[in-house]
């Protein structure tokens, strides 16, 4: 089966991918494109899949850089291929030959460029990433490297949609001390629950921080199971684990 590579209208001048599951080499709860080697997947499998992609951006293997992610608002400016992957949660480069990219099951994956300037970025925000704001950070570091942050575009990838997002209330209490304006982002569910809209909120960030323009593919990754893997529909279905879909992007 081929690769499904989900692209955005923004991103059109340069090489950019949100990955589906399709088309990959790993089988069980993993089928498809698992492209994590942090989970249990074996990892010549893991390889085979991260090398199709790399493939699919125009790289070479080694120069499909991702970070080792924790849900940090920490940046890495990439100017050569990692030994080790340092612990963050984007990165930002202006070297041609290089595709950035990150791992995400429910987090939003998100790709930047100003590409007038040559300069291109990647973050992997989940809700913690956000609120501690690796999406501006992410801009900052690529404005260091001569990018303006009115030229910058920016798509936000298949991630879990409000409506498959229901949190507690010591989630929405951690929002509101944040600033009582998120809760915009919250829609009342049964009891105490809720329901957060992760990508009203990363794109609200995106924003409010001055980028040109900013978009939402519109991607639910809880809800379509044939295309996406998703840390919570895994968690609910009581899996033992779950794979990790890639996205990247490149000069």
């Amino acid at each position: 089966m081929t690769l499904e590579i989900l692209t955005s209208d923004v991103l059109s001048r340069v090489r950019h991918g949100f990955f589906t599951r399709r088309g990959g080499a790993s089988s069980g709860v993993f089928s498809g494109l698992n492209c994590g080697h942090g989970s249990s997947d074996q990892t010549e499998i893991v390889a085979i899949n991260r090398a199709r992609a790399a493939q699919a951006m125009g790289v070479a293997p080694n120069h499909l850089v991702g970070v080792h992610q924790v849900h940090s608002p920490t940046v890495v400016t990439v100017t050569e291929p990692f030994t080790d992957k340092p612990k963050a949660d984007a990165l930002v480069t202006d070297k041609p030959g290089f595709a950035l990219s990150v791992l995400t099951a429910d987090c939003q994956p998100v790709l930047f460029a100003d590409a007038e300037a040559g300069v291109i970025g990647a973050a992997h925000a989940g809700w913690r990433g956000t609120l501690e704001g690796v999406l501006e950070a992410t801009i900052d570091a690529m404005c260091a490297l001569s990018a303006q942050r009115e030229r910058i575009a920016v798509a936000i990838g298949p991630s879990i949609s409000q409506r498959a997002y229901e949190v507690g209330p010591e989630f929405f209490d951690t929002f509101m001390m944040d600033d009582p304006q998120n809760a915009r982002f919250f829609a009342g569910g049964e009891g105490d629950r809720m329901f957060f809209d992760l990508p009203a909120f990363g794109l609200h960030r995106l924003r409010a921080a001055g980028v040109g323009v900013a978009e939402w593919t519109r991607h639910c990754t809880y809800t379509d199971a044939a295309r996406f893997y998703s840390y919570r529909r895994a968690t609910h279905a009581k899996e033992a684990d779950y794979g990790r879909l890639i996205a990247a992007i490149a000069l």
